[in-house]
């Protein structure tokens, strides 16, 4: 049986699940197709048969930094048992970036979320950059809500002219740029990224058409489009096979749907292989 893992999932305390999944979906007007808990992540993984989920928290405050890491920590301890692995957090306001990075590195989490629109920064500020100078002397892959978000039209703080300069200032570091590199401004990502050293892509949110959640903000499906099959393919092509990674955005996306939508597409079974386990395995060595 083929191993599938999913870089980019989401998940949520349960005691706060339920509002965070409400207050999201009133704000993206999209569905949520589970409840946002670890269980739920569990559950989808078992119906789908994905083998591996990788959680990617986002700090929305500098407070909530140590407690997510800690978090991710326990995550972690138990993640070859549950197949569930955690990235951690850090914010931009977070005073202490080393010393925060070095501490999670240590404890052996692989990576770092970080979400320039709902962290209000622009991913080419200063902040921002020494972040990812410290993470890649540290060894570790930062992941980047790239493009534009569904719940923030027009922001631009993550947009790839800014991803591009942030990068070019910061040194060798490894990053996953979410949603095929720019989310709603693929043409960008691909004429900006193919080619460059250390940058990979997850598939997340990217394929076919996202689901709105019926409140009739979005009344044409059109609305909802995202890159075709053929469209989709090219860009895979465009940045290799190699860079590419296997990711949902669950709860926002369903696994079974998306993995079905990928296994559709006219790839080899080489190429499918490398981008639902191979790739990330070999970037985060899980």
């Amino acid at each position: 049986m083929i191993k599938i893992v999913d870089v980019h999932t989401h998940t949520f305390p349960e005691k706060i699940s339920g509002h965070a999944i409400k207050s999201l979906s009133e704000k993206s007007h999209t569905k949520p197709f589970t409840d946002g808990t670890i269980n739920a992540l569990k559950s989808s993984m078992i119906e789908s048969g994905v083998t591996c989920s990788i959680i990617q928290p986002v700090a929305t405050k500098p407070e909530q930094v140590m407690k997510i890491n800690d978090s991710a920590i326990k995550i972690n301890s138990e993640g070859r048992a549950a197949g569930i692995y955690s990235f951690g957090a850090i914010h931009p306001d977070f005073e202490g970036h080393e010393k925060e990075l070095t501490r999670i590195s240590k404890a052996g989490i692989k990576g770092v979320k970080i979400h320039p629109v709902y962290q209000g920064v622009e991913i080419d500020d200063e902040r921002y950059i020494n972040i990812l100078r410290i993470s890649g002397e540290l060894g570790l892959t930062i992941m980047i809500h790239a493009g534009y978000d569904i719940g923030f039209p027009g922001n631009d703080y993550a947009l790839p002219f800014r991803i591009l300069k942030s990068l070019e200032s910061s040194g060798n570091v490894r990053v996953i740029l979410a949603h095929m590199g720019g989310w709603k401004c693929w043409n960008e990502a691909a004429e900006i990224f193919s080619g460059r050293e250390g940058v990979f892509f997850d598939t997340a949110f990217s394929l076919g058409y996202f689901s709105p959640n019926g409140d009739g903000y979005y009344s044409n499906i059109e609305d909802c489009r995202m890159l075709n099959n053929d469209d989709f393919v090219g860009m895979i092509k465009k940045f290799g096979s190699e860079r590419v990674l296997f990711g949902t955005d669950s709860p926002w996306a369903s696994q079974i749907e998306s993995l079905e939508s990928f296994m559709s597409l006219e790839l080899n079974e080489r190429e499918k292989n490398m981008i639902l386990h191979e790739n990330v395995e070999k970037l985060l060595a899980i």
